[in-house]
């Protein structure tokens, strides 16, 4: 079996977060590793996907993960007005 992408990784936090973050630890570390073998620095979410979406759930999540290793920025949001 393969090892877990950058992109499945981020994926199972996703789901992760969907379910009141159950095993959340266990997905930042296949997230660490997956970046590692990648050569990424950076982890990005898709903002609009977080049960928080807002700057301190945002900045909650940052905090979070970087005490584990990794370093999360966001896509940019754009409006639907344009």
């Amino acid at each position: 079996m393969s090892e877990p992408t950058v992109a499945d990784a981020t994926e199972n936090i996703y789901a992760s977060l969907r379910a009141d973050n159950a095993d959340i630890d266990a997905h930042i570390a296949t997230l660490k590793a997956a970046l590692t073998r990648e050569g990424k620095k950076q982890a990005v979410f898709d903002p609009t996907r977080l049960a928080q979406n807002n700057r301190s759930g945002r900045k909650l999540m940052q905090a979070y993960f970087r005490q584990r290793g990794v370093s999360v920025s966001f896509s940019e949001w754009k409006s639907p007005r344009g």
